[in-house]
């Protein structure tokens, strides 16, 4: 299940007199237009192993199912473990959602300041988090720009499936996914439904490789405008939960584009602490990370320090 990989990646983008010359206009051919990703396996590279035996020492902390992937955008670098393996999202997936809305606003179905009525029949129950419910107890109107902030920036459950009504449901965001080349992550069900039932959470999942094929999809713009790219990259560096997850153990001053995700405990297991992202490097360069924490008995403390000792290891091992 282990695994290292590096990927050469060509990336050629014609702006010729015969295309849009619009640099706002969304990129929709995405994996043809976007690169030619040749994988290479398993290279002899003490680096990466070295790195590789580093997550496995920190994810045994953990004492259930740890999933993470690593990769410098630029030049392709890749370490991963139980990259394959599938992972409840949680709120990790309301990142694919808000892309998917914004892309509806790129082609002009959606405008960003458009009003948005909210009944409280749509609220999630109390225990899933909502301010935009906490708020407003008998309903709201909301701008699409305010609640795609709500749902990556404070992780609002009522603020997630709106969107997830406004982009169409499952079936258009899994078409948006596909395109995109993020073929191994599934948005099935809302927040509410998830809220519902213990299981429903694990059929809304992602591998850390699809986590990291959706981040290198956002970084290079795929099936979104520049400037919708730019919104959603600045509402994920103001990302409120989980500041001791990916950035617990990077320099203050470390711009990290993140989603989390948290299940919820039962019998002492709990089902989700995840935290993805983009970290920009000292040099310039930009990792792509994905980590998840699943169906674990540690607490909070130390799950949240498993993905920050590997996001740290990264860092370190990567950036040279």
């Amino acid at each position: 299940m282990f695994q290292i990989t590096y990927s050469a990646i060509f990336l050629c983008l014609f702006w010729a007199a015969g295309c849009s010359g619009n640099a706002e206009s969304p990129n929709r051919n995405s994996v043809n237009q976007a690169a030619a990703n040749v994988e290479i396996s398993a290279v002899n590279d003490a680096t990466t192993r070295n790195l590789q035996k580093e997550f496995e020492r920190i994810a045994a902390q953990a004492k259930g199912r740890v999933g993470a992937a690593a990769t410098i955008l630029e030049t392709g670098a890749t370490v991963s473990i139980n990259g394959n393996e599938k992972f409840p999202m949680q709120s990790v997936y309301k990142m694919p959602i808000a892309m998917a809305v914004l892309r509806a606003v790129d082609d002009g179905k959606l405008k960003l300041d458009q009003k948005i009525r909210i009944e409280k029949t749509e609220y999630v129950r109390i225990g899933q988090h909502s301010p935009l419910r906490d708020k407003n107890p008998n309903g709201v109107e909301a701008s699409v720009e305010e609640l795609v902030r709500l749902a990556v920036a404070e992780s609002d459950g009522t603020a997630s499936d709106v969107l997830f009504r406004l982009a169409g449901g499952a079936e258009p965001i899994g078409k948006f996914l596909s395109e995109i080349g993020a073929n191994e992550i599934a948005v099935i069900n809302t927040e509410k439904e998830i809220g519902k039932d213990w299981e429903t959470q694990y059929r809304n999942f992602a591998t850390p490789n699809g986590a990291v094929q959706l981040l290198r999809a956002f970084h290079e713009r795929r099936g979104l405008s520049a400037s919708s790219t730019e919104l959603l990259n600045k509402i994920l560096i103001e990302s409120l939960p989980g500041q001791k997850r990916l950035k617990g153990l990077l320099p203050p001053n470390a711009v990290v584009a993140h989603k989390t995700g948290t299940g919820g405990t039962r019998g002492g297991i709990t089902s989700a602490t995840n935290d993805i992202g983009i970290i920009t490097l000292p040099s310039g360069k930009h990792l792509a990370i994905a980590v998840f924490v699943s169906d674990s008995p540690a607490d909070e403390a130390t799950r949240e320090r498993v993905i920050a000792e590997i996001a740290r290891a990264a860092w370190d091992k990567l950036s040279k």
